[in-house]
């Protein structure tokens, strides 16, 4: 295996990482947020309140973009088996 091959790899790897994980990074910040401000301007810190809003968000984002990134996943896994059948 060439360096340039496995530099590609990683390099995707990284990227298809990046990608997927960012929607959840991103609904967990602005959730947390929107109730950090809530918590702060009603003065109710109940830690619950900001655990189960991100559960749910979450689990939603999960169901809309479940499809999409078992899509991703595959053709990444596609990609390195074609590369392993190459060697």
């Amino acid at each position: 295996m060439e360096a340039e091959m496995i530099i590609t790899v990683i390099k995707e790897a990284v990227w298809k990482i990046l990608v997927l994980s960012a929607p959840f990074l991103i609904v967990s910040v602005f959730l947390g947020l929107i109730i950090a401000v809530f918590q702060a301007a009603t003065q109710i810190h109940e830690q619950t309140l900001t655990f189960v809003p991100k559960l749910f968000g979450i689990l939603l984002l999960l169901l809309v973009l479940g499809s999409w990134m078992m899509v991703n996943l595959t053709d990444f896994f596609n990609m390195i088996m074609s590369m392993m059948v190459e060697l």
